[in-house]
């Protein structure tokens, strides 16, 4: 076993320009790079040597075509270079890399150029933050888009910026909500031809969710899709009386896109206030569902939704995983989706038809799902005022922590929880720029007594193939490769490789930091690369020439 004290040790005597890159060379010629056009996104998965979107392509599978780094040298891997993050706070940056550059982002809203054979910074673009931020689970930024020579990145203040991927300079500066009152960004834009695609975060404010497109030459928004209906739509009677208007459905993660169909996929958040449902009766449309939108007019083509009247606070804004496979005899387009109320779902990703539900981690709420994908609930699992004991706790079995599918083992791979809490009830009266949540809850057992664990999920079924326990809770992504690698991380810091088929342990590291991230893989000259944000590091790995 690799212990903590080895690692550090090698940071130590790492030479001065790996161990430390905080200083650019001002006479560094600047890097270039090809335009990433349409096409090139489009088309992601013929550049594994780049990762060209914060999930890796469109179909949001965090799968590597790369097979350098396999079974029989990864134990081989050993750290190349480290890029120290100046600000505290838990990034959980994706980084891109683009012909050579790497482009990350880093707490709370910054966005740094390195060279990403070497790590050496380039350029620092920090966006200024007013004074007063309301903002829930603690300042984070995930990452960036790129579009021709421009980077997108969402900002804390609920901004949209736009800077030439040469000079970190600002190009347009867009708002998309006004930060007093509770409207936020954390996610990675998503480039969709012409137009930048983004959520917004906010939910425990009673906000309005939505998504967003803005013009990615102007900064102008060209549509907006309420992810709460207005009164002149009829699915708005699922609100009581006005709760509409404070009721959350935020959009705070990334989503897919299919470019045969023309449809975004994103992700809706819990409806508010979070636990206190008695103030807003009905399913609460379109909270804690997926919405497939028209790409060029945001108009909704269809919606599912995993929880209907969510009271327990089970966002449902993971990562829409799109995979082509077989599935009752025939390939279909799927949508993949272990969502955090504790169910894995499988969806035709065309009409939005329920395919597959299955738990794939502890949950006591619910009898199971209909033959529609509505959940059938239990008697006796609403939060109350003296409190009542659910899996899974809000945090959920599943959350904002990327999974991964990979075409090559058929399977969809996700960092899973079992656990439970206490769930309480208040009444909370709305006020503008406060936390509206009408409860919450509380551990009702040490973290050691739950299990965190990697698990391989067949879509055609639900059935789980393998598992692989971690200690403790992880929110750490996964990525998968060519090579049948599996990569993940734990909340004490280690990082590891699986056998993506059999869910063996391979090989790990510790690196000293948290790992709240997802890690990458990439390629400069020919050599394999893994990068993983650890604490307030970003590490990348390779074989050194000598091990290959």
């Amino acid at each position: 076993m690799i212990k903590r004290w080895l690692f550090i040790a090698v940071l130590v005597c790492l030479p001065p320009t790996l161990a430390s890159q905080q200083q650019a060379d001002a006479q560094a010629p600047t890097p270039t790079s090809n335009l990433v056009t349409t096409d090139r996104l489009v088309n992601a998965e013929a550049e594994p040597h780049n990762w060209l979107m914060y999930s890796g392509d469109y179909k949001s599978r965090r799968y590597s075509g790369l097979d350098q780094i396999d079974k029989q040298n990864v134990s081989d891997l050993e750290v190349q270079w480290i890029y120290q993050l100046q600000e505290p706070g838990r990034s959980g940056t994706t980084p891109l890399v683009v012909d050579g550059m790497m482009y990350i982002t880093e707490s709370p809203s910054s966005v740094i150029a390195l060279d990403a054979e070497s790590g050496r910074p380039f350029w620092r673009y920090d966006h200024p933050l007013p004074d007063e931020l309301n903002f829930c689970c603690g300042p984070s930024n995930r990452g960036v888009a790129i579009s021709g020579d421009r980077l997108f990145m969402s900002t804390m203040d609920a901004h949209v910026v736009a800077l030439d991927a040469k000079t970190g300079s600002v190009i347009w500066n867009a708002e998309a909500g006004d930060p007093k009152d509770g409207y936020n960004k954390k996610a990675a834009p998503l480039v969709v031809k012409d137009k930048i695609i983004t959520g917004i975060a906010g939910g425990e404010f009673g906000i309005r969710g939505f998504v967003d497109a803005y013009g990615a030459q102007t900064g102008d928004r060209i549509w907006r899709f309420n992810t709460i209906p207005g009164p002149d739509h009829p699915d708005n009677r699922t609100w009581e009386g006005d709760s509409w208007r404070t009721g959350g459905a935020p959009t705070w993660i990334t989503g897919s896109y299919d470019p045969e169909l023309n449809l975004v996929y994103w992700g809706t958040g819990n409806p508010g206030p979070d636990y206190n449902g008695g103030v807003r009766v009905g399913d609460n449309l379109y909270s804690d569902s997926v919405v497939a939108l028209d790409a060029d007019t945001g108009e909704m083509e269809w919606y599912f939704q995993f929880t209907p009247h969510d009271i327990h606070d089970w966002d449902a804004v993971q990562i829409p995983v799109l995979a082509d496979a077989m599935f009752d005899g025939r390939e279909r387009k799927l949508m993949l989706w272990p969502n955090r109320n504790g169910f894995y779902y499988t969806l035709d990703r065309e009409t939005g038809e329920f395919l597959v539900g299955k738990p794939f981690a502890k949950q006591t709420w619910a009898e199971g799902l209909d033959k529609n994908g509505r959940p059938i609930r239990r008697p006796n699992t609403a939060p109350s005022v003296e409190g009542t004991v659910v899996s899974p706790p809000a945090g959920g079995a599943a959350n904002y922590w990327s999974p991964s599918y990979s075409p090559r083992t058929g399977l969809v791979y996700v960092m899973a929880y079992d656990g439970e809490a206490k769930f309480f009830i208040r009444d909370d009266e709305y006020e503008t720029g406060e936390r509206f949540t009408g409860g919450g809850q509380v551990q009702t057992q040490p973290l050691d007594n739950d299990v965190s664990a990697v698990r391989a999920i067949v879509p055609q079924t639900g059935d789980i193939r393998w598992e692989y326990r971690v200690q403790p809770k992880s929110r750490s992504g996964l990525l998968t490769t060519a090579s049948d690698l599996l990569f993940g991380g734990t909340e004490d810091g280690y990082f590891f490789a699986l056998d993506a088929v059999t869910g063996k342990e391979l090989w790990h590291l510790s690196t000293g930091g948290s790992v709240n991230s997802a890690p990458i893989s990439y390629a400069v000259d020919g050599k394999q690369y893994v990068t993983i944000q650890a604490g307030h590091a970003l590490l990348t790995l390779g074989v050194n020439d000598d091990s290959e």
